[in-house]
Formats: C-alpha cells, sequence, structure tokens
C-alpha cells in the first residue's frame, strides 16, 4: 500500500484499489478516513461531518432521457393518469417551500428531467402557455420565486446546461450540480446498457458541462454512480477526471458516490444493488483520487443505516441533502434518515453533524468570487459570518402568503390555523371538498412521494394464550413460537401482537409471549401491547408504568400500537366505549412508552357520536405529543363499523376522503405518513382513499399455515401481488417497509 499520507496519481493503482476486499479494504478505508480528518482539520473544522437542510422540488418529471434505471420520469400519459401537472405551478411550489422554511429548510432543491420540450409536446405546449422561452427558463423563474417567498437558496440540478443557461441560473441558485455517474461510452453507446438511448448522457456532454461550469465561477456539486454496469477502470477514469476538472477551476464542492439501488418497474430492476465492498472502496478512492480539500458526499438513505460507521470509516464527510418534510423522489423507495437520528448515527462514530448551506463554507466566505451579487443579501442572511456554515441563530420564516386563502395556509403552515378552520375544512362539501383532496393529495405526493408502503406482517391475538389451547383463537406459548417462526418464513418482517390476557393468566404472560417470540424469532420486529395491555400488565402486576415498559423493553417489544381509544374525549369514551381507558391515562401511557424509547402508531375511530370539533380535537392533541416525544411513526383514520354518523350530508365515500385528506394536512409536518385501513374500506374505497393524501395500506395480514385463527382479523389478507395490483391501477409503486417506516435489511421471500 502506498504511504498513508499520499493521494492517489494514477489511475491503475486507483483502479486496483477499487478492487480490494478484507483486510486491504480495511487499510484502504484507514487511509481515506486519515486524508479526510487532515482535511477537515486543515478547514478549521475537525470531526465535523455536514449536511444541507433541504426540500425536494421536482419541477418536472418529465425528460427527453431513457436511463434504464430511473424511476424519477414519467410520461404525459402517465402523469395524466396520475392527474399530476406537467410542471409544478406557482402555488405548488410555494406550499412546499413555505413549508419547508417553517421547519428550517434552507436549501430547496430544484430537480427535473433533462429538456423534456425537445421530446414532448405538452412540455413544449405548458411553457408556452406560461410564458417561458425553455424549461431552464422556468427554472430561473422557480428558483428567483423561492428565495424572494422563503428565504431559502435554490440548489439547481436541472441536468445538462450550456454556458448561457448557466450564467442565466447563476445570479438566481448560488450552487448548481450535475452527476457524471460515469466516463464509460459502452454504457452510452452498447444497445441495453444503462444509458443507451439518453442523449444528455455522453459523458463527453457531461464533461463539458463540468467544465463550463468552472469557467462560469460555480460552486458546483459532482459525482459518480456506482454499479450501473460500468467497469473499474471505468470507476477510476470518471475519478480523475473529476480530479482535473477541479484542478483547472477549482469549483467542485463536493463529490458525491452513490451506489446504485434497482427500482420497481425499470429496465434495471432485476439488476444486482451495488456491492457494499466495492461501494466503500469507491468511496474510499474518491478520497484518496480528490484528497483532503474535496468533500466527499454518501447519500444516507441509500445504505442501510447500521453502514453509516462504515462510509464514515471510508472517508465521508458530508451527507449531502436530508429533508426533514419532503421525499428524496429520485429514490423514492429510501425515505430519509430522521435527522436526529442521523446525527446519533454519525455521534457514535465520533464526528459532530452540522448543518452548511446549499453552498459549502468556502465558497460562502469567498462570496465576491464564486457568489453572484444578486445573492449576497440572501446568502448572508443564512450564513455564520466566521464559518460559511448555517448559522445557529437565523430568523425561521415561512414566508409571505395569503392571509384569506385557508387552504393555503393548510398545506403550507399548518400551525397557524385555529381548531375552527380545521373544522371548516373537515365539514368542507361539494367543490370544497374536492380541492381539499387534491391539494391534500398534492401535499402527500411532494413530501412522501408517489410510493404507497406496506410491511409484511401476521396478527397474534394474545388475549388467546393458554396454558392448553382447545377452542377457536387460543394457543400456547409453543404455539406462539411455531407462529412466529412460520411468519418469517413467509417473509413477515413484523408478528402485531396485541389483546388483554385473560385473568385466570398471571400477568407475566404478557412477558413470557414477548421472550418465547423473540426467541423463535430475533429477526422479527414485535409490535406488541396496546397502551390498555400495557394496564392491565400495570395494574395486575402491581409494578409501576415505568418498570412495566422496562421489562416490556428487556423482554424484546419494538414498538407498541396506539390504539385503546376511539376519541380523545370522556364523553365520547363513556358513550360509545366505557372499556376503553380513561383519556388522561391513555396519554400517560402513551407519553412515558415515547419517553421510554418504543414509537408506536396513532389512531382515530370515528363515524358514531362525535362532532368535528371532537375529532380536530383529537388530531390537534395527537400533534401536540408527536411535538413532545417524536413516538408517532403514522396516523390511522378508522371508520367505526357502520360508519353512522357523518359530520354532513354527503356520502360515506366523501366523509372517508375529507377525514384521511384534514388529517393529512393538519399532521403532515409531524407525523408524517397517513395509513388507509383496508380491512374496514375493502380495495376500491382504499384506492380512492390513497388519492387523498393516503400513502401507507398498512400490513399485508398474514394467516399463515400455522394456527390462523389466533389474528384478530384472520381472514382478510393483502397479499403482496394484491396490493401491488392496487397500487398500480393509481400508478403509483409499492414500497415494502419495516414497521418504523425503514427499508428491510434483506430481500426475503415475497408473500404470495
Amino acid at each position: 500500500m502506498p504511504h498513508l499520507d499520499d493521494t492517489l496519481t494514477e489511475p491503475d493503482e486507483a483502479e486496483r484499489l477499487l478492487a480490494v476486499t478484507g483486510r486491504e479494504l480495511d487499510a484502504l478505508m484507514m487511509r481515506a478516513a486519515a486524508v479526510r480528518d487532515t482535511g477537515l482539520a486543515a478547514a478549521g473544522r475537525p470531526g465535523i461531518v455536514t449536511y444541507s437542510r433541504k426540500v425536494f422540488l421536482p419541477l418536472t418529471t418529465l425528460c427527453r432521457d431513457r436511463c434504464h434505471y430511473c424511476a424519477f420520469v414519467d410520461t404525459p400519459a402517465q402523469l395524466l393518469r396520475k392527474k399530476a401537472p406537467a410542471y409544478l405551478d406557482d402555488a405548488q411550489i410555494l406550499r412546499i417551500a413555505r413549508a419547508g422554511a417553517a421547519q428550517g429548510c434552507n436549501e430547496a432543491l430544484l430537480t427535473l428531467g433533462d429538456r423534456p420540450e425537445e421530446r414532448w409536446p405538452e412540455a413544449r405546449a405548458w411553457l408556452d402557455a406560461h410564458g417561458f422561452a425553455s424549461t431552464i427558463d422556468y427554472v430561473a423563474h422557480a428558483a428567483r420565486l423561492v428565495t424572494a417567498e422563503t428565504g431559502m437558496l435554490a440548489h439547481a440540478n436541472p441536468g445538462v446546461m450550456t454556458p448561457a443557461e448557466l450564467a442565466t441560473l447563476r445570479p438566481v441558485a448560488p450552487s448548481m450540480g450535475m452527476m457524471l455517474e460515469t466516463t464509460s461510452r459502452a454504457l452510452f453507446e452498447t444497445p441495453g446498457a444503462a444509458h443507451y438511448g439518453s442523449p444528455d448522457k455522453d459523458p463527453a456532454l457531461r464533461l463539458q458541462v463540468i467544465e463550463d461550469a468552472g469557467a462560469a465561477r460555480v460552486p458546483f456539486t459532482s459525482g459518480i454512480l456506482v454499479g450501473i454496469g460500468e467497469t473499474l477502470a471505468d470507476r477510476a477514469a470518471s475519478l480523475f477526471a473529476l480530479r482535473d476538472a477541479h484542478a483547472r477551476h477549482g469549483h467542485l464542492q463536493e463529490v458525491i458516490v452513490q451506489n446504485f439501488r434497482a427500482k420497481p418497474r425499470t429496465a434495471m430492476h432485476d439488476a444486482p444493488d451495488a456491492d457494499r465492498d466495492a461501494y466503500l472502496a469507491a468511496v474510499a478512492v474518491a478520497r484518496l483520487v480528490l484528497g483532503p480539500a474535496m468533500r466527499i458526499q454518501a447519500p444516507p438513505n441509500l445504505s442501510d443505516t447500521a453502514e453509516l460507521a462504515l462510509l464514515l470509516r471510508a472517508g465521508v464527510d458530508d451527507w449531502g441533502g436530508v429533508s426533514p418534510l419532503t421525499a428524496d423522489h429520485v429514490n423514492p423507495e429510501r425515505p430519509w434518515p430522521h435527522l436526529d437520528d442521523l446525527a446519533a448515527h454519525t455521534a457514535a462514530a465520533g464526528f459532530t453533524l452540522t448543518e452548511r448551506l446549499t453552498a459549502h463554507p468556502e465558497f460562502v466566505r469567498d462570496a465576491r468570487e464564486w457568489i453572484d451579487p444578486a445573492l449576497h443579501r440572501a446568502v448572508t442572511r443564512l450564513a455564520d459570518p466566521g464559518t460559511g456554515l448555517a448559522a445557529t441563530d437565523r430568523p425561521r420564516s415561512s414566508g409571505r402568503r395569503r392571509a384569506d386563502d385557508l387552504l393555503d395556509r393548510a398545506a403550507t403552515a399548518p400551525r397557524d390555523l385555529d381548531a375552527a378552520e380545521w373544522e371548516r375544512l373537515l365539514v368542507a362539501e361539494g367543490q370544497g371538498l374536492e380541492h381539499l383532496i387534491a391539494v391534500a393529495d398534492e401535499v402527500r405526493r411532494l413530501t412522501v412521494g408517489d410510493t404507497v408502503s406496506i410491511v409484511v406482517n401476521r396478527n397474534l391475538t394474545s388475549s388467546g394464550l393458554r396454558t392448553a389451547a382447545s377452542g377457536l383463537g387460543e394457543f400456547t406459548l409453543d404455539d406462539a413460537a411455531d407462529i412466529a417462526r412460520d411468519a418469517a418464513a413467509l417473509g413477515a418482517t413484523e408478528l402485531c401482537i396485541q389483546g388483554r390476557m385473560e385473568a385466570a393468566l398471571p400477568p407475566s404472560a404478557y412477558l413470557d409471549l414477548v421472550r418465547t417470540v423473540r426467541s423463535a424469532t430475533p429477526e422479527l420486529h414485535l409490535h406488541a401491547y396496546r397502551p390498555q395491555d400495557i394496564a392491565d400488565l400495570v395494574d395486575r402486576g402491581g409494578m409501576p408504568l415505568a418498570e412495566a415498559l422496562r421489562q416490556l423493553l428487556a423482554a424484546g417489544i419494538d414498538t407498541f400500537p396506539g390504539t385503546g381509544v376511539k376519541v380523545l374525549d370522556d364523553d365520547v369514551r363513556r358513550r360509545v366505549a366505557p372499556d376503553d381507558l380513561d383519556v388522561d391515562r391513555w396519554l400517560e401511557i402513551v407519553r412515558a412508552a415515547h419517553g421510554a424509547g418504543l414509537r408506536s402508531t396513532s389512531v382515530l375511530f370515528y363515524g358514531h357520536v362525535e362532532t368535528a370539533a371532537q375529532r380536530v380535537a383529537h388530531l390537534l392533541t395527537l400533534r401536540g405529543i408527536h411535538d413532545e416525544t417524536g413516538g408517532f411513526s403514522e396516523f390511522v383514520p378508522i371508520p367505526l363499523p357502520g360508519h353512522g354518523a357523518a359530520l354532513a350530508d354527503r356520502a360515506p365515500l366523501d366523509e372517508h376522503r375529507a377525514m384521511v385528506a384534514v388529517s393529512r394536512l393538519l399532521l403532515n409536518d409531524g407525523i408524517r405518513h397517513v395509513q388507509i385501513p383496508w380491512t374496514r374500506h375493502g380495495a376500491a374505497t382504499a384506492a380512492e382513499l390513497l388519492r387523498a393524501g393516503g400513502d401507507d395500506l398498512g400490513g399485508t395480514l398474514l394467516d399463515g399455515r400455522v394456527r390462523p385463527d389466533t389474528g384478530i382479523e384472520q381472514g382478510l389478507e393483502l397479499p403482496l401481488h394484491a396490493a401491488e395490483r392496487l397500487v398500480s391501477g393509481l400508478f403509483r409503486r409499492l414500497r415494502m417497509r419495516t414497521t418504523d417506516y425503514g427499508t428491510p435489511t434483506a430481500t426475503r421471500e415475497r408473500a404470495a
């Protein structure tokens, strides 16, 4: 191995190192980390790993290219069927931008397809109708609008640009970007290869854009894509091409090393994901080729959280843009990590996560050279004057907005609405209802994306546990172990356990059941015990709540169902469900469980005797708890059997649509996922509610082959092929998720 302090100067040596594994890979990563650390110390920020808090604005998903791995683009026909626009208009841009600004975002990432007007007449017609000469002209308008109205800075990522187009965008975007991806001409020229049929993926053309950006003094982001069919020699050549361009101009503020992830319904859906060790080697070699002063970025959502420490060991010092609000629309199947979790993983590896602006500190501090004068005031407002990183005490603003547009305020600043205004939206009818639903679904699309998630799971009703099982729904601890093993063998990642134990069993049975399942299937996520089940353990076990939670965690539960009250109102509880917990006790248990590290679902059972005011109060209480604890993973609006009481003179379907739409808008900046309980609605109605702001279908609820009668909703299954059929009819993609909305770490047998 070369000496620790050396960077790489020869492509042949880089190519050799890209192939190392085992101990050689460990040594390579150690060397790269040392070079990174030297660079951070020289920059005056040792141990600092940066990120940018952003909103993701997909200005258009039309594109003239046909990349074989891309799930971002749509055709005009697909957009029509989705009821999505060809381009976002000003109101749509500002809805999401203002919501992002309200959450402290400093960057608006403007992403779109390459030159769609050169392929699609519909794109040309939209631009003409709205007065734009080109898509780049429209990007400049969007960037200008976002900064003027919200104070956020635009990072323009419109693909291939000419020098004139770079000049058009420089006064409105303090940084720009375009991935090189690869210098491989074979991938561009060979039929069936990743870039065949995509004129904007010509490596020579993309290298020229990077060169032109340097000549124009634009802080520029580029990078390579690992695992799309390129050779190791291609990978090395790509890194050296970026190094050489930067040596001439000094304009590359960061280089992204991105790992390929196969996406469904793309030409490369069966291609293997980038090999982990090959990816780590690429990160480390990028560090050694590009040197200590370059920022090397790895997208944190494209790796499992357990691998983030490895990426830091390999020389990463930047996580890129991470959004607290919007999905990664380019990789919709890979949700962003929560910023607190990302900070914790970064800290566990010995680094401090610190926010930067879309332009990196070196370029911010030298603004006279790198930032157009038109943007100096906007950049200065957000930057720390000493470090050039993001200021920690800057004012948070959601910008100007029309005070008379209730829906606009609901979409952009939901916390500004009072309870009476939410009640008005909840009882909307006719065109008002249709407008509500359209805005809620637009907010859903722009924040959590066009995927619909589902967890492969099975129910186990713990009230059926017996020492000797004889009746329907009854089971023993040995049965529970067999049930869990069968669920895992069928591809389940979650077992949901709920129900109060019969009085004849000791309270310790709650713990025994969890220990049994955990021992039989350590890999299964245990979503176990409602607040009233926990209350029963506390009361009959004669122990404090904190001790009960400690024992449940030690036994092996991971999360819990947040059911147990229909509406958070004791008068409604007395009239509808007197056996439910008192509201105050439910709140106590949920807050304590969240404080102990357990996350939960949240629900509202509606459609009986409650009023609009009581529904809204329930939602506001849930939002308040989440503000305190961050403990809710999703919200589930569940109609009571019979759907007896509507809030307005409207059809049952409209009642459900209004409930989902208001839930999306009121909770969206905290509780991100709205789950549609398909067991209560059926497939057809569930599809309509996914169009009203829903983004999740809950679980598959497999009955399994062992004691299928022991699940509370036995006989109701939504196998993956049926879920895919339901979702494909909406022109959205199904995403298998974990209980806490992550991505399963291993490919399991897909449930039939």
